[in-house]
């Protein structure tokens, strides 16, 4: 296990997978802070307004100037990769349907957008192949991993010869599925999730074990994707020594966005990303 306080004393590795930008080991001054690359990453697509993980709420993302639109995946029963956030279809389209056990025909006739509004009914469950089409150039699209390695070969054969293949970014909770993506496409960024459990009792944020850092780097994985709460500037700090790369969700506080940011954070998952944005960089400029 890498020692936290080690770590984070030694000399920084950027994480310029997701940044592109220089960075240093500690908390940034204000001026570094005005200065420095984050990526603002759309939640489920603009699902604050839009029906998560639908068209609309992808393509309203783009429109609103996100850096990145996130989206959750699972593989239907045959094998076509659906844009949904549940193992089953019935809190977005009012119909229980285990997803791995329908098939995607069957799936696309539900609608998945009129419990946002009449203005958005008729939404389908969107194919992946689908919102990979619509990302502008410059955009990144992180692709959450749902179900298990059965999808690895699935999208890899999915994002052979893909014009949009360089703006893919894989995130998974599940350690043996988010390395078999990087084993198997070893030129897409690849990151663990990990983070936001709760103690039963007191339903205070569990804190995040550092040994992920060690086990991300055996791995060979590019970063960390961790529920805000977890993100300490301890931790922070020894991610970024060790040479990954830092993601955070989801935030829609402004000044919990300002605060990660200082501690190097390269990608802020949100799901209000123009409000967000404005809002914080606000606070930056008064920093």
């Amino acid at each position: 296990m890498i020692s936290v306080k080690k770590a984070a004393a030694a000399v920084v590795v950027c994480a310029g997978v997701v940044m592109g930008s220089s960075c240093s080991g500690g908390a940034s001054s204000g001026a570094d802070m005005k200065t420095k690359r984050v990526e603002y990453v759309a939640h489920r697509g603009a699902s604050y307004t839009a029906p998560e993980n639908t068209l609309a709420a992808v393509e309203l993302a783009w429109k609103a100037g996100a850096d990145a639109v996130e989206v959750d995946v699972y593989l239907s029963a045959d094998g076509r990769v659906m844009v949904i956030h549940d193992a089953t279809t019935r809190r977005t389209t009012g119909v229980d349907r285990k997803v791995e056990a329908t098939d995607s025909a069957t799936l696309r006739t539900l609608d998945a957008g009129k419990y946002k509004g009449a203005k958005y009914a008729g939404q389908k469950i969107p194919f992946l192949e689908e919102v990979i089409a619509t990302i502008p150039e410059g955009r990144r699209l992180y692709v959450e991993l749902k179900s298990d390695q059965r999808l690895v070969p699935v999208l890899e054969n999915m994002l052979e010869g893909n014009v949009h293949r360089k703006q893919i970014v894989f995130i998974c909770f599940k350690l043996d599925t988010i390395a078999a993506c990087k084993e198997r496409m070893a030129d897409i960024p690849a990151y663990w999730l990990a983070g936001g459990d709760k103690d039963k009792i007191t339903q205070a944020y569990i804190p995040i074990d550092p040994a992920i850092i060690q086990t991300a780097r055996e791995k060979k994985l590019d970063g960390l994707d961790l529920h805000s709460a977890g993100v300490t500037a301890e931790l922070a700090g020894a991610i970024r020594a060790a040479g990954l790369g830092l993601a955070a969700w989801t935030i829609d506080d402004p000044a919990e966005a300002k605060r990660l940011i200082g501690l190097g954070v390269g990608s802020i998952t949100t799901n209000r990303p123009d409000w967000v944005k404005q809002e914080t960089e606000k606070l930056l400029e008064t920093n």
